[in-house]
């Protein structure tokens, strides 16, 4: 765990908390013991998967990106 949090510069204890909620990169369990493991790959992805859902990397999610409707006709005053 301390390598993957090394890889993604985070604190082991904040990747260990993020297992525990189901909130971060796919881990597994390993071996007689049990240690917990990250593949390269999924942290790879994770971490694309992040950026893209953040508005400022993600131009599509930007709110200042998109147009403003049109006022709807029922909405307008005479």
């Amino acid at each position: 765990m301390k390598d993957a949090a090394d890889y993604l510069g985070l604190s082991p204890h904040t990747l260990y908390v993020w297992r525990h909620r189901r909130q971060g990169p796919p881990s597994f369990r390993m071996g007689p013991r049990g240690r917990v493991m990250y593949r390269v790959e999924a942290l790879d992805a994770w971490v694309r998967d992040q950026e893209q859902a953040d508005s400022r990397s993600n131009p599509a999610l930007n709110p200042l990106s998109v147009r403003p409707q049109e006022p709807s006709a029922r909405f307008t005053t005479a």
